[in-house]
Parts: structure tokens; C-alpha cells; sequence
């Protein structure tokens, strides 16, 4: 249905400053930071609060009006980006509703509305001398809402899990324009079904996250942060067992690097060095972590490397002996796809396999691309510790940028292909918005899909949440 009748209501409802048409100020919310989906909208709704968001929701749900809903804008597969494929949509931004964020300490708790960001919940965990472990790249823009329905996973998985584990609880407003608060700082709730992990990861198609309640965690008062050289990712592997068996299982991040990654970050990232002498095929980033000070830790950290250095599983290394030396050391890693997008067209994939397995799907992902795409640079690099790899092809040097990506359908069909043969997901991350809906289509069982469909059309059946994210729209 046009929303075109129904502009002058809406915004009369949102009330002052919660509603705009104006296409400057809508324009950046249109587009996602990869630039591969462009959208259109002709109104956006800001409402502060879940009851304001409620009244928007009521009356869209009433007239059959659709609705996108926008986070931080931070996603990368077109699952918040309004007006694709012709929809007349209604674009709801939620971050405004960012006056709320309460610790409790006693509790290990946070509670905070959906506009805040993932960097204000650690500052305001951290000022209660607790750690909120999400981190991710996006950390100072993504937001609670967003991720939430997209269970966003980020460099501490390995020890703290994903945004799943860490979340208590929800507060939601569903399609129908009812209210779900099920906020609760509750270890064990056996009440029936969990509506707050249904949520989770939903990608906003069941309801708008409006409020949520995370675990805190003791804050890490020791960290050890080494960048080490491997020749494979094999050794990387044996590297991460080893480490968590020598610290205690106080790992609490292991990325795995590709030199040709660190080379782009080297090339199109000012201020970033470069802290080994020599140059090796594969880099190991981790943090050892621990709640104390711990001089057992230092030791054990010492021995650790000095016994994988005799053994040749580390060729090279440094332990940042700053603050301000580890921090050099993760924005290697954390300038990886920035750099990516300096250097020209890329294909890229988000995938989980078994831990592992990881090895074995680089090596075995890598040849069959490149039987595709000859000439094309591989940037395979991430979350080695829980097997998610962003999977990554470059444009060869000198290839035109739009013939190359002409080829995403082609190589991503692949890799997901193997992906599978090695028991693994399409989707670690990142979610499947509208980019990989047809592949969720094609490879998640059929049992699991008419589930899937069950439930939203349960809860919306006028499919005015979202539509067209996770599910073609009929």
C-alpha cells in the first residue's frame, strides 16, 4: 500500500522532531557502508521511546503500511535498507531511543534502550569496573537494536559468546503493535518459550527491538596481546589449542591474518606500522585476558611462546609490551575491510565452519575460485577462534571493477557450495538480509524454512515487518 496518504498522520503521531521527509536528511540512511544497496524512503520515523514506537507500529499495521527498521546502519547485506526491489516503505530509526543505559552491578547486568550504541554500554560497564564483551569493528555507531536482531558476533565469541549468549532479555514491539517486555536480568527462566531469543537474530522481521538486558562480566584487569607469524593456517590452529591449554582457557580473541591483508591495511590506512621485521605469509592477533593481575599468567604467556618458538610454530612475534602498542596491533586487524574498499571491487562472503575445519576450506575455497576469478587476490581473515572466516576475493589488478563483481552470484553460489560440504553456515555474523535470502532458500533445510515461515506469519501476518529480509516477499 502507498504510504503516500498516510505521511501527514504518521508524523503527527511520531510528534516534533520524530518524523522527516526531507530527502537530505533521509539520503544517508539509504544506503549501507559497502555501497552495494541503494534504497529510497519518503518518510523516516525516529520515535524515542517503545509506547511512541507502539502508536507507529499500531497504525502502520492497521493501513497494511510496511516497514524498514534501522539501527546503526552499520549492516552489510541490505536487511535495513528501505525502499529495495520497488517497496513502499516506511523507514523507522531507532536512535533516538537512546536515553536509557543502567548497570547493575550486583547483578552483572546492563539494561539499555535499542538506539545506544555498543561503545556507550562498554564505557558505562566499564565505569562499574565491568566488561560488556561485544566488540566490533562498528562498535562506536552499531547499536543495541540492531545488534540484537542480527545476534552480531564480533573478536570476543571465543570466551563470551555471540550477542546471544550474552542477552537476558528483550524489550520488542511487535507487528500487531503490542508491546513484548520481557526484560529480565534472570539466569534461569523456564516459563514456556523464550520470545526474547526469538527475537534475537530475527534481522527485525518478528518486531523493533526497543530494549534489551545483557551479562556483564568482571573486567579484564591483565591482557597479553601478541601478534605472531605462521606459515599456514594449520599452525595458526595448533597455535590456538595450545593457548588456550598453557593460559587456563583465557584466550578471549585469536584473528587470523593474511599477509596480502596487512599489506592493504599497510597501503591505505595512514598511521598504521607494520610491527615485525620480516614478512610471513600468515599472522596470528590474540588476547590472553584475565580478570587480576595474575604474574602466573605472564609466565605462563612467556613459556607459551618461547616452547611454539623453538617448535617452529611461530616463525615471528611480538607481545605488546603498551597499551598503545596493542592498540597498533588491532587496528591491523580492524582496518582490514576498510582497506579492502580502498583497493577496489570485492567479493565477499561471511561463512562459519568448524574450527577445525578452517584450514581445510581455505585451502580447498581458495583453488576453486581462482579457477573463476584467475588473478583474483584473496583477503581470507577473521574469527579464527570460532571458525567464522570473511572469506574475501579482490579484483585482479588492472580488472574493471564491474565486470569483476558481476561474477558475486557465481563465486558466492561456490563458496557457499563448500561451505556446506564442510558442515558450515552462510552466515556467521553478518545475517542474511535480502543479499543471501535465495541462498537461505536453496541450502537450509525445507523442515527448518516451513518453521521459519510459521512463525512469521504467526506473529505478522500482514508482512509489514521487513519484508523481503530472510524470505523472498510473495
Amino acid at each position: 500500500m502507498s504510504i503516500n496518504g498516510h505521511i501527514a498522520k504518521l508524523m503527527e503521531l511520531a510528534g516534533e522532531k520524530a518524523a522527516t521527509a526531507d530527502p537530505s536528511v533521509i539520503a544517508p540512511h539509504l544506503t549501507e557502508w559497502r555501497d552495494k544497496f541503494q534504497g529510497n524512503a519518503a518518510l523516516m520515523l525516529m520515535p524515542e521511546s517503545a509506547e511512541r514506537a507502539q502508536a507507529l507500529i499500531r497504525y502502520c499495521s492497521e493501513h497494511g503500511i510496511k516497514i524498514k527498521t534501522q539501527g546503526g546502519n552499520t549492516g552489510l547485506v541490505g536487511g535495513s535498507t528501505p525502499g529495495l526491489e520497488g517497496r513502499n516503505e516506511v523507514l523507522m530509526s531507532t536512535r533516538r531511543m537512546n536515553s536509557f543505559c543502567e548497570v547493575d552491578a550486583g547483578d552483572f547486568s546492563i539494561t539499555a534502550d535499542a538506539g545506544c550504541t555498543v561503545a556507550e554500554l562498554q564505557a558505562k560497564a566499564a565505569e562499574h569496573d565491568l566488561l560488556f564483551p561485544l566488540s566490533l569493528a562498528s562498535e562506536g555507531s552499531c547499536t543495541v537494536g540492531g545488534v540484537v536482531s542480527t545476534n552480531a558476533g564480533g573478536i570476543h565469541v571465543l570466551r563470551y559468546g555471540t550477542t546471544r549468549a550474552l542477552t537476558l532479555g528483550v524489550q520488542a514491539v511487535l507487528p500487531n503493535g503490542d508491546i513484548v517486555d520481557e526484560l529480565t536480568a534472570l539466569r534461569k527462566n523456564n516459563t514456556g518459550y523464550n520470545l526474547s531469543q526469538l527475537l534475537v537474530g530475527a534481522e527485525g522481521t518478528l518486531g523493533l527491538i526497543t530494549r534489551a538486558t545483557f551479562k556483564l562480566y568482571p573486567r579484564e584487569a591483565q591482557k597479553h596481546t601478541c601478534l605472531l607469524a605462521v606459515e599456514t593456517p594449520s599452525d595458526a590452529l595448533k597455535l590456538l589449542a595450545s593457548a588456550r591449554k598453557a593460559s587456563g582457557d583465557r584466550v578471549s580473541a585469536f584473528e587470523l591474518m593474511p599477509r596480502f591483508g596487512l599489506d592493504l591495511v599497510l597501503k591505505h590506512i595512514p598511521g598504521v606500522t607494520d610491527p615485525l621485521g620480516g614478512t610471513y605469509p600468515w599472522y596470528v592477533l590474540t588476547d590472553i585476558a584475565t580478570s587480576r593481575t595474575d604474574a602466573a599468567l605472564e609466565a605462563d604467556v612467556a613459556s607459551w611462546l618461547e616452547g611454539e618458538l623453538e617448535s617452529g610454530t611461530i616463525v615471528d612475534g611480538a607481545l605488546a609490551s603498551s597499551f598503545a602498542q596493542a592498540e597498533n596491533f588491532w587496528r591491523l586487524r580492524e582496518s582490514m575491510s576498510e582497506a579492502q574498499k580502498h583497493e577496489g571491487g570485492s567479493i565477499k562472503h561471511d561463512i562459519a565452519v568448524p574450527v577445525s575445519k578452517v584450514p581445510a576450506f581455505l585451502e580447498r575455497a581458495s583453488m576453486a575460485v581462482l579457477e573463476i576469478c584467475p588473478g583474483s587476490r584473496l583477503v581470507a581473515f577473521g574469527h579464527l577462534g570460532d571458525g567464522n572466516i570473511h572469506f574475501n576475493l579482490m579484483q585482479p589488478l588492472g580488472a574493471d571493477k564491474k565486470d569483476f563483481l558481476a561474477h558475486w552470484e557465481e563465486v558466492s553460489t561456490l563458496v557457499h557450495d563448500i561451505v556446506m560440504e564442510f558442515d558450515g553456515s552462510i552466515s556467521a555474523e553478518h545475517g542474511i538480509g535480502t543479499l543471501k535470502r535465495e541462498e537461505l532458500s536453496r541450502l537450509k533445510a525445507s523442515a527448518s524454512l516451513t518453521a521459519m515461515r510459521a512463525i512469521k506469519a504467526a506473529l505478522d501476518p500482514k508482512n509489514i515487518m521487513n519484508p523481503g529480509v530472510l524470505f523472498p516477499e510473495a
